[in-house]
């Protein structure tokens, strides 16, 4: 009887000091914690991108400490990341469409600037496969880095479009409400 007890109790062991190191959403897992710029990032909270009944992607959002607020995310000047894992074979053209409706929907009257930046950012996407992932990494000061593949395809400056971005996900119309709550772990 002793030896089952300790046999339960090194099972549930294991399977907690399995699972403490990750989270996961429909069948993919992301670290809880990443580090940016020397600063820990902890994951807020994971989103699922459905388009009709496509699962999309799994997103990840990662910030300084847990935040439920989208208005204080964007508002804060701190390193975040997000990271992209795709569950679905996705065209570059869809990509940029989905990037110029988030940044429709959740910036009124955006500047040439932040227009040129996201038609920028979209010359750096990619057909994406399924399995791949795309990550994007804000650090005040230095802007938005953005890794395709695995691939760093450059960064760009500023807080205005780092937000516009992040807004797109947790603005004020993102993909899906679902896909915000999840970001926000709310």
């Amino acid at each position: 009887m002793r030896r089952l007890s300790i046999a339960c109790t090194l099972l549930v062991f294991v399977l907690a000091t399995g699972a403490a190191g990750a989270a996961t959403l429909a069948g993919v897992s992301m670290p809880d914690r990443v580090t940016v710029a020397g600063e820990p990032l902890v994951l807020n909270g994971l989103g699922l991108r459905k388009k009709l009944f496509i699962k999309v992607y799994v997103a990840g959002l990662y910030l300084p400490a847990k935040q439920g607020d989208a208005s204080k995310v964007l508002a804060a000047d701190s390193p975040r990341r997000t990271v992209l894992h795709f569950l679905y074979d996705v065209d570059r053209g869809k990509i940029c469409e989905a990037w110029n409706e988030g940044l429709a929907n959740n910036v009124a009257n955006p500047s040439a600037e932040l227009t040129g930046k996201f038609t920028t950012l979209c010359s750096w996407m990619e057909d994406m496969d399924k399995g791949e992932t795309m990550s994007f990494t804000y650090v005040p000061g230095t802007g938005t880095t953005v890794e395709v593949g695995g691939r760093s395809k450059g960064t760009l400056p500023g807080k205005p479009f780092a937000d516009a971005l992040w807004g797109a996900w947790i603005g004020k119309k993102p993909p899906s409400e679902d896909f915000k709550q999840g970001l926000l772990g709310v």
